[in-house]
């Protein structure tokens, strides 16, 4: 790659001088900066990749080993072949150094693709799929963030970077975490949650009811001296009021650093313990070991070599959560201290955890005995040289992915994608309760139940913003739809379909607004993009829940926790199928449904489920009304017998001004549950 970074510069300066302008100018090395410059070159555009860093491709190559996907048949394309690629290096048995390959089982050999792969691996694969290009890559360019970019009739004409180096370009693709190019660009965009009411969604905004995962233990005293208001509040608790549920604010998910660890001794580099270490910064983690946690704080996915990519766990963890609502909108120098900050306290959690006589002993020994990996992050004291920057910038276009694309109650008629993975957002604030308490809000982990499109709208501007720019990952989606969104192979997906519409674009000489789909859409097929839903998370309703008296809930609108499987197996059922718990996770999966009546009085409370003889004989149903919890036991196997898919659970009392709540569990259960919907009809 030397080479090419060193041509950079001339095509640069020759760029500076109005002669030989590229086609298209990438800025952002992110992983979807480098696949959309690979396709942009095998669409015969001239292509100059600028990365404001020292490195290629973003979070695959910073630590994030362990691909976050989905189902992972919707990922094709030049995202696909970067897997592919990595297979084919770990096909190589000379490659396994510290585990025997046989023995990893991730590694499939029947299988084209593999999901899990070291940093430098990646950073390698990317590196030598540029080299079969003529993509002019440069290195340590940053943005000028004052006045960087010239926009003149809705066109960009130029970007300048720090150092006073001028780009002019035909098209632009920003691929960066931050969104600095649409921003000075003059792009609509925001940052924050929105409130559930902005697009009609249920998980956006302050989610305090559902924040139950990665959460505090309940009884962790958030003060300096315990029980003592006036002694101030411990780091990183905040004592102002959190908003209400469903309101939307300026927060964003907490980041953190993916760590490559290793515990194979000759590899392993002891955690550091910062110069400037503040034990006063982990007082709340201690205090809830003693208030009765006896998790593993962090999750250490296993990636080839005996190494891991590790991640947020239990609620106090890697998040340095509330300490990055500046990021998205800072300067330069502001975000380093954010990024030095950030690997200060994960840095100093990691000598905690290994160390401190107050962690339990389980967790103290097996902290101590994994370290960073010493082949990894090489010019970096082997830790990751990319903070994870979860969501900054959102783009804001005439269509917004939301979560009623991820639940497939919208279907974007103009798909250059699919995502699948959960809607996922780590938390945002941690507050004080009302009682005295330390708690985290804003954790979501809701799954899509299956494949969803994402809009090539997303992708482009407003209309009458510039029509010379395409955004692959500061896509246009609210809060909740990026969560699911963020994933590293739907960025490499975006950036694909981002450089073929940007090449079109040239060749036709239109906006990139006016790209006409249908040969978009048959040039990315031709390129193995994945553009339509598995026939399994097509939604076909079998019974409309608009077609059924009183209140319905389907199961999309349901709070669901745990891995459940989405099905049209068995009918009827009432929407575009029903959720089932594949007979596993007993214990660890609830589905939960919440509706405002409309007015105070009886109602008739009624399940709807698809029977079998498969099917748990004792699935508990837990409903919620004005006199406290009745709890039922409903027996799947037999035929519901009401309209023709519910069985009535009775009749409760309700108040308009509290939620009916009814729970659906798997608990003790002897095989399948089924959720599918709850009706409510008021008795008269």
């Amino acid at each position: 790659m030397q080479r090419k970074r060193v041509l950079g510069f001339i095509i640069l300066f020759l760029a500076s001088c109005g002669q030989n302008e590229p086609d298209v100018i990438i800025y952002g090395g992110t992983s979807a900066g480098v696949i959309a410059a690979v396709q942009a070159d095998r669409m015969r555009k001239s292509v100059v990749l600028i990365e404001p860093g020292n490195h290629l491709g973003g979070l695959t190559t910073g630590g994030l080993g362990k691909t976050d996907s989905g189902n992972k048949a919707v990922i094709g394309g030049v995202s696909r072949e970067f897997y592919q690629r990595v297979k084919a290096y770990y096909d190589n048995p000379e490659v396994w150094i510290y585990e025997d390959r046989d023995e990893y089982t991730e590694y499939q050999a029947d299988q084209d693709a593999i999901w899990r792969f070291e940093p430098h691996v990646a950073e390698l694969i990317y590196d030598q799929m540029l080299d079969e290009t003529s993509v002019q890559v440069v290195m340590n360019q940053r943005l000028d963030l004052d006045d960087g970019v010239v926009v003149d009739n809705n066109r960009i004409l130029s970007i300048r970077m720090e150092d006073g180096t001028t780009y002019r370009g035909k098209m632009f693709i920003d691929a960066t975490y931050e969104g600095d190019l649409l921003a000075l660009a003059g792009i609509s965009y925001t940052t924050g949650r929105e409130a559930n009411s902005v697009y009609g969604e249920t998980l956006n905004g302050v989610q305090k009811a559902k924040s139950v995962n990665h959460q505090l233990k309940p009884g962790v005293d958030p003060y300096v001296i315990p029980g003592d208001p006036s002694s101030g509040l411990l780091p990183n608790v905040h004592g102002n009021d959190p908003g209400d549920e469903g309101q939307g604010d300026h927060r964003i998910q907490a980041y953190c650093f993916r760590m490559c660890l290793t515990d194979v001794p000759e590899n392993r580099v002891p955690y550091p313990k910062p110069p400037d270490y503040d034990e006063q910064e982990y007082e709340l983690l201690l205090r809830n070991f003693e208030a009765g946690e006896n998790g593993m704080p962090w999750l250490p996915g296993m990636m080839p070599n005996r190494k891991t990519d590790t991640n947020n766990r239990t609620g106090f963890s890697t998040d340095y959560i509330g300490k990055n609502y500046d990021y998205p909108e800072a300067n330069y120098q502001a975000r380093q201290e954010i990024i030095e900050a950030h690997e200060r306290y994960q840095k100093g959690l990691m000598w905690t955890l290994a160390n401190h006589p107050r962690v339990p002993e389980h967790i103290r020994t097996e902290i101590a005995r994994w370290g960073l990996a010493k082949d990894e992050f090489v010019d970096n004291d082997n830790w990751p040289h990319q903070l994870y920057i979860r969501e900054a910038r959102r783009m804001v276009s005439d269509y917004v992915v939301t979560e009623n694309d991820c639940k497939r109650k919208i279907l974007a008629p103009d798909p250059v994608g699919l995502g699948s993975y959960n809607m996922d957002s780590h938390n945002c604030q941690r507050y004080v309760t009302p009682e005295g308490f330390a708690r985290n809000e804003g954790n979501i982990e809701v799954s899509p139940r299956g494949a969803y499109l994402i809009s090539y709208g997303a992708l482009v501007p407003k209309r009458g913003e510039a029509e010379n720019l395409l955004v692959p990952v500061c896509v246009s989606a609210s809060h909740i739809a990026y969560g699911s969104i963020r994933m590293e192979p739907v960025f490499m997906i975006l950036g694909q379909s981002a450089a073929t519409a940007a090449a079109m674009a040239i060749d036709k000489e239109i906006p990139v607004q006016d790209v006409p789909y249908p040969e978009l859409r048959e040039i990315l097929m031709q390129d193995k993009q994945v553009l339509d839903l598995p026939a399994s998370d097509v939604p076909v309703p079998d019974i409309e829940p608009e077609s059924l008296s009183g209140l319905v809930i389907d199961d999309t609108d349901a709070h669901a926790r745990g891995n459940w499987q989405m099905s049209t197996a068995k009918s009827p059922y009432v929407g575009g199928g029903y959720l089932h718990d594949q007979n596993g996770g007993k214990a660890s999966r609830w589905a939960i449904f919440e509706t405002d009546v409309p007015e105070s009085g009886r109602y008739e409370v009624r399940l709807s489920y698809t029977a079998d003889e498969n099917r748990a004989t004792n699935v508990p149903v837990t409903i919620v009304d004005i006199q406290g919890e009745h709890v039922h036991r409903v027996n799947q196997r037999r035929q519901p017998g009401i309209d023709p898919v519910f069985v009535s659970l009775g009749q409760y009392r309700f108040d308009k001004d509290q939620p009916a709540k009814i729970t659906i569990n798997n608990r003790g259960t002897d095989g399948y549950v089924v959720v599918d919907a709850v009706q409510l009809i008021p008795v008269r």
